[in-house]
């Protein structure tokens, strides 16, 4: 059973979404960010990397970043650049990406659940990483950054949904990358009680993106646990920020790779070695983009390739038989020389998002072969958290991202 609950959300007062809402802190470096809240000063990036408020000679992690993240956010909210809502609600979050529409619940998912593994997860995390966000989140005593979970479609969900979104948004808005933004609040009590049911009714729920983030979250709840004599379970620090999405409605897109030499390989010798695992095509000049499971586009010089795994190292195991676990073990690991994708600075990855031409135009200039892969699926993300696994390094894209600084839950 899964304790999905309602909360109190701080959200950027009516006029301000879109100058506050901001992309998620970790997908800027330190340069980045200070250029993007340079060039918008109100946007949340400001408290999310409050490192761009200082100097660069400020270390990213100093205590005093911290403060000034709490300094202003608290501060943002007594001049009046938030609402929020008198009680508990549920919100309904849409986001609509080149005609492609996702609806989430956005609700606080309780650390237990986690704890006992009803929120699954299926990609380790680094503790560094978790750190920073740790800080953040205890010295601002807020969660800011919500976790993308997945769930498997629910009839009754979809149908309330439908049936409030049907009415008129509270936040309408399209952010710079042509995402549109919509919100509604869910604060009629039958409809609420139909939100907690269902999701109480579920045995899994799923991480999708946000791993460090959840992993944050329920590490500052157990911090606080211990600091509190009369604790109870039903204090804000035992849920995190999350947007609930079914299923049905999410894509991932893939994840690409590139390399920076072929391992002392020439062309020939190369291509010889990858025909011993794979069926090698030519498709001369055009742009491969694999259609289907088992496949793969691979760029060299010059040329694309669909490459497609003999039908002996496909495997029917949750995670060797992913097609980014067939790449490695059959392809990068043995001919690359790529041993450890997470840190073997000879590998990059490309987010789907950015399309083929930029395979192509890392291969000719700091990298030498690029590999475009079909998408892993959301069911196979499912099925590998479900068997107790982790996923390989980067193997889902996910688009849109969720903007931080619509929803703020404090603890």
């Amino acid at each position: 059973m899964a304790d999905i609950r309602p909360f109190q959300a701080y959200r950027p007062a009516p006029g301000l979404e879109a100058e506050i809402a901001a992309l998620p802190y970790d997908v800027y470096n330190r340069e980045e960010a200070a250029a993007e809240v340079k060039k918008h000063p109100g946007s949340f990036l400001a408290i999310d990397r409050a490192e761009s408020q200082f100097p660069p000679e400020v270390d990213t992690y100093a205590d005093c970043v911290y403060e000034k993240a709490r300094e202003m956010l608290w501060q943002w909210i007594r001049e009046g650049r938030f609402v929020r809502e008198d009680r508990p609600c549920y919100y309904i979050y849409e986001q609509i990406m080149e005609g492609r529409s996702q609806k989430g619940i956005v609700a606080c998912a309780s650390i237990d659940d986690y704890l006992n593994q009803v929120i699954k997860k299926h990609e380790n995390t680094r503790e560094d990483k978790e750190q920073d966000r740790i800080r953040h989140v205890d010295t601002c005593d807020a969660q800011t950054g919500p976790i993308f979970l997945a769930y498997r479609s629910q009839a009754a969900l979809r149908q309330l949904t439908a049936q409030v979104t049907a009415g008129a948004a509270v936040c309408d808005f399209t952010s710079e990358d042509g995402v549109t933004h919509r919100v509604w609040v869910v604060s009629e009590e039958g409809q609420m009680r139909t939100i907690r049911d269902a999701f109480a009714a579920m045995e899994q729920i799923y991480i999708a993106d946000g791993h460090h983030r959840c992993a944050s979250a329920v590490k500052v709840g157990l911090g606080r646990r211990e600091k509190n004599p009369s604790h109870t379970g039903e204090e804000e620090y035992n849920f995190f920020l999350s947007v609930l999405f079914s299923a049905d409605e999410l894509e991932i897109m893939d994840y690409n790779r590139v390399v920076k030499d072929l391992n002392g390989y020439d062309k020939e010798s190369f291509l010889d070695k990858v025909q011993e695992k794979f069926r090698v095509q030519s498709m001369g000049d055009t742009p491969y983009r694999p259609e289907r499971k088992y496949e793969y586009g691979m760029y060299l010089e010059g040329e694309w390739y669909r490459l497609t795994a003999h039908e002996d190292i496909r495997s029917r195991d949750e995670v060797e038989g992913l097609d980014v676990s067939i790449l490695q073990e059959h392809l990068l690991a043995p001919v690359l020389g790529i041993g450890d994708p997470r840190t073997d600075r000879r590998i990059d990855f490309v987010g789907g998002i950015r399309g083929l031409e930029e395979l192509e135009r890392r291969a000719h200039t700091d990298m030498q072969v690029a590999f475009a892969l079909y998408p892993t699926s959301i069911y196979e993300l499912f099925a590998v958290a479900d068997a107790g696994r982790l996923m390989p390094p980067k193997s889902t894209w996910f688009e849109p991202k969720l903007r931080s600084g619509l929803f703020i839950h404090t603890l």
